[in-house]
């Protein structure tokens, strides 16, 4: 058995995408997160590790040049410049005034506590722009004979490569957690998914059974919904068999009510028990129509939509009005969208007196609208017209003709096998009723 795309079956692959798709986003809005916690961390720490580096590159520079000085002026320069370090000493000190800088604040802090005999010393630190965009730390120190030592550490602001080690490492565990989350909700929307296309079977009066595999507790859970899918077929089988059986006997007793009205001399009493014997009668056909719509089977074929119409207008002679392309093949399912486009022509006529029907195209898909000149059903009735035995005349007598079968039974056979039914408030007043063939492109299962 197989359906055309449009049917719900065919929406559930889309939804199962979607929901890993919000997980996949969840799960890189949390990998966003703790990478930017990682880097903001990651960076104070190496800010932190920098000025600890040259605050105590600075403090041994600081102690070992007033003692090369006090033995040796000229070598002072000389002895402590390097890749890392300018020094020069000079009558006046390149730094007036300390720098009130938190990182400067910091930085000294961390020079005395590397010697704290530099707590007495005049020292003025400051930054400074350097080379290629970065920063340096300069300062002077006063020496004991009266000039200043003055220096920069070059480089105060580059922490990034301990960062960007950092966010290296955290960037592979936070994809390897992603994989590893992706892949466990792989597992988990797998039953998941088998579950729920399991459950939309459960009207076909043909339900497959999950196979029982994957952990224990998704195997208890598909072990019950085993039980319960035979349960719920089962007890539509029989509703279905006693219905059918009901119906069939019921034809015996209502065909002798009929032949003992024959025997009846009073013409009215005679007449009010064959109207109802044909009631009745009727009223055993909607319901036995309903039911075959439940159990239905079809296959797939290509036919001509306008052909169909047609044929079945033909019923209604001059009431009957048809606009439709000379040929519209559609490939679909066509003995249940005629049983089904039987009784909504039927109410357009009923309640009415003309009945118009077009036929157009919709994308790849068909349109048929239905439209009557009787005063139409309530829009608030819309949804409730769909329910069996519902009637939007709650005022009309009881011999109106009509069970309220009608347009369930079509609305049952259209969505079951792909298509879909609408109504909708025409110009004059009255209703139109939109049917949507939707033609088939794969196959999929009916439900």
């Amino acid at each position: 058995m197989s359906a055309p795309p449009g049917s719900s079956a065919g929406l559930r692959p889309l939804r199962s995408q979607r929901l890993i798709a919000y997980a996949m986003g969840l799960f890189l809005l949390v990998a966003l997160v703790q990478v930017t916690a990682s880097i903001l961390f990651y960076e104070a720490i190496d800010r932190n590790a920098l000025h600890q580096d040259h605050a105590r590159r600075v403090a041994e520079l600081l102690v070992v040049s007033d003692r090369i000085h006090r033995l040796d002026p000229a070598l002072t320069a000389r002895t402590m410049s390097s890749h890392y370090l300018d020094v020069r000493v000079d009558r006046q000190p390149s730094v007036t005034r300390p720098d009130a800088d938190d990182a400067v604040t910091r930085i000294r802090e961390h020079i005395v506590a590397w010697e704290p005999g530099l707590a007495a010393r005049d020292i003025m630190l400051s930054i400074a722009p350097g080379t290629a965009g970065r920063q340096d730390l300069v300062g002077s120190m006063a020496l004991m004979d009266g000039n200043w030592l003055n220096f920069s550490s070059r480089d105060i602001s580059s922490g990034w490569p301990i960062v960007l080690r950092a966010i290296a490492v955290t960037l592979a565990i936070t994809l390897l957690c992603v994989a590893f989350g992706l892949y466990g909700l792989h597992l988990l929307v797998t039953p998941l998914n088998r579950l729920s296309q399991a459950t939309a079977g459960l009207v076909s009066d043909r339900p497959a059974p999950l196979e029982e595999r994957g952990p224990s507790d998704i195997r208890e859970l598909f072990r019950s919904f085993n039980e319960m899918q035979v349960r719920i077929s089962d007890l539509e089988n029989n509703q279905s068999k006693s219905f059918a059986a009901i119906s069939h006997d019921l034809r015996t007793p209502i065909s002798r009510l009929k032949l003992a009205a024959d025997f009846v001399s009073d013409t009215e009493i005679s007449r009010i028990v064959h109207s109802s014997a044909a009631e009745m009668e009727a009223m055993i056909m909607s319901l036995q129509a309903f039911l075959q719509a439940e159990h239905l089977e079809s296959d797939l074929s290509s036919f001509d939509l306008t052909a169909l119409a047609a044929g079945l207008l033909e019923r209604y002679g001059a009431q009957a009005a048809l606009k439709a392309p000379p040929k519209a093949i559609v490939r679909a399912y066509r003995e249940p969208l005629e049983l089904a486009l039987k009784p909504l022509f039927d109410n357009a006529v009923q309640y009415g007196t003309r009945l118009s029907v077009t036929v157009r195209s919709l994308g790849e898909d068909w349109v048929i609208e239905i439209e009557d000149d009787g005063r139409g059903i309530a829009e608030q009735h819309f949804a409730a017209v769909l329910d069996p035995f519902f009637r939007a005349d709650e005022a009309r007598a009881r011999d109106t003709p009509g069970f309220g079968l009608g347009i369930p039974t079509a609305h049952r056979l259209l969505t079951r096998f792909g298509s879909a039914l609408s109504f909708h408030k025409n110009a004059i007043g009255g209703t139109t009723v939109r049917v949507t063939v939707r033609c088939a492109t794969d196959v999929i299962t009916i439900t």
